[in-house]
């Protein structure tokens, strides 16, 4: 496992080679690299993959796609609060639809609902 200090010189090396900006501190690099060495270190990635596959599971997918890494970080909360102000690109936005849109319900309509049977309580039909 690499030491921080030769992270941070890995980063540099890449930040010059990838033109990604004209000036970076070397405290930015050296950053940079504890948080990534902390987020592999504490196992964090496999459980963010572990969170992703379980909401790729409940959309029917077999494949994780970055829509189901941004839901299972929205639903999680210490992942919401670490993430709160990053953006995952084809990530999409999260279902969220005010109530004030959505349509009232009104008493006979939710009399009808008391009065009608569910379907877990009807017979099933014989062939």
């Amino acid at each position: 496992m690499h030491s921080t200090s030769d992270s941070s010189e890995l980063f540099h090396k890449a930040e010059r080679k990838g033109h990604y900006s004209q000036r970076v501190g070397t405290g930015a690099l050296v950053y940079l690299a504890a948080v990534l060495e902390y987020l592999t270190a504490e196992d964090l990635v496999c459980l963010v993959l572990e969170l992703a596959g379980n909401a790729a599971r409940d959309n029917k997918k077999n494949r994780i796609i970055l829509r189901h890494v941004l839901l299972a970080v929205s639903k999680d909360e210490e992942f919401g609060k670490l993430l709160a102000g990053v953006t995952i690109a084809h990530g999409g936005v999260l279902p969220n639809i005010n109530p004030v849109l959505l349509p009232k319900k009104t008493e006979k309509a939710a009399a009808k609902e008391a009065k009608s049977p569910s379907k877990a309580t009807k017979s099933p039909k014989k062939a």
